[in-house]
């Protein structure tokens, strides 16, 4: 667990079944504490008990649920995904709904990104002049922006594409400093124009 801004920690994990490293949030002065795409981290489920125990799970899109059953069975803590990614929960799981556009727990913005699945989701975080928190939309690898693989954007990866640099150019328009993913370290100040100039390039 590493805070990488003021009220904002940042841990990794490695996928059970692909063997890749995964990212995830906790926000613990946002809304009771706010965790986005969470993984129990190597400290356990114990570190929440010493420094803040979450009231709220934030999907960035619905194969991001994780360990959030985990973290409502110790905590309670709510569990959140577009309702466009609703169909995905049919194990009894407990997730509520969210539209783009709405205001989440914390003052979180659900900003809309879409094209690469209905639900995909980008989160503002009104922390430390502005975090943006990416899902699948953009990922970072070595260090460099880039889209998912073609093999996971269906039929027509080009489309798709387009898609998502028409959702990021909406997104460039609001404010923030630090970008995180998913899927990739996070960039910590000059972010909005990393991720500007993969746009403008990609």
């Amino acid at each position: 667990m590493k805070e990488i801004l003021p009220g904002v920690w940042h841990w990794t994990t490695v996928h059970d079944k692909w063997g890749i490293t995964i990212h995830s949030l906790y926000l613990p002065e946002l809304g009771g504490g706010v965790l986005v795409d969470p993984r129990v981290p190597a400290e356990g489920l114990e570190w929440f008990h010493a420094h803040g125990e979450p009231s709220h799970s934030i999907l960035t899109n619905r194969h991001h649920y994780r360990d959030s059953g985990r973290f409502r069975e110790a905590f309670g803590a709510s569990v959140h995904c577009h309702s466009a990614g609703m169909h995905e929960f049919t194990g009894g799981e407990e997730v509520k709904p969210f539209e783009h556009g709405d205001t989440l727990a914390g003052g979180i913005e659900a900003l809309e990104v879409g094209s690469l699945c209905p639900e995909e989701t980008a989160l503002l975080v009104p922390v430390a002049g502005g975090v943006l928190a990416l899902g699948d939309g953009v990922v970072r690898e070595n260090g460099e922006l880039s889209f998912v693989g073609d093999h996971h954007m269906g039929d027509d990866p080009e489309g798709v594409k387009r898609g998502l640099r028409r959702a990021l150019e909406r997104i460039l328009e609001r404010e923030f400093r630090h970008v995180t993913f998913a899927h990739g370290d996070p960039i910590v100040d000059g972010g909005k124009e990393r991720l500007r100039a993969f746009v403008e390039g990609a």
